[in-house]
């Protein structure tokens, strides 16, 4: 009989266990989001407790999204190329605000940082300086060569699917920011 108690001791335990972790997402959203805002806004006041940032990954791919996660914490990348800008314009969206934040994930969900939107340009695909490369790519080995090539490979899949091709001097959105909370 007493091993009997421990067993169903031990059953009733996993059981709390497996349950704690079936409660992660909340609409699609990992639990780690809600606590990284949470934590973020009881510790700036002035932060808009309401509204939940949205939260995503960089890049399309679990070693990309890992790689560009970490150097988001560790603040060496502080900008990113949104998209095309002819993309926000068929989509009648509005650019990226300043001030807005976004929290960045890993390519599994689980919050990684907030990051706030600094300053927001369109910039000519060919126009780019290696400056704004390094801080997109968050590093400063060949940063225009990486960034050129990583996006130009990424541009040309998408609108070769739609039947356009890219052009040296597309419009891209350029977005700055700054972190402002880390895991």
């Amino acid at each position: 009989m007493k091993h009997l108690s421990i067993f169903l001791i031990l059953i009733i335990l996993s059981c709390k266990n497996d349950a704690k972790k079936e409660i992660v997402r909340e609409n699609g959203i990992d639990a780690s989001v809600y606590e990284m805002w949470n934590n973020y806004t009881e510790s700036n006041p002035q932060a808009n407790k309401e509204e939940l940032p949205e939260s995503w990954f960089f890049h399309d791919n679990k070693e990309d999204a890992e790689r560009l996660a970490a150097l988001t914490v560790n603040g060496k990348k502080t900008a990113t190329t949104s998209g095309l800008y002819k993309w926000y314009v068929e989509a009648e969206a509005d650019l990226p605000l300043i001030g807005t934040n976004h929290i960045i994930t890993d390519f599994d969900g689980k919050a990684q940082a907030i990051i706030e939107i600094t300053k927001v340009d369109t910039i000519p695909f060919n126009q780019l300086s290696e400056t704004l490369a390094a801080l997109d790519m968050g590093t400063d080995k060949e940063p225009l060569q990486k960034w050129r090539k990583a996006h130009w490979d990424f541009f040309q899949s998408v609108m070769v699917e739609n039947g356009e091709e890219p052009t040296e001097d597309m419009l891209i959105v350029f977005e700055r920011f700054k972190t402002v909370w880390r895991k």
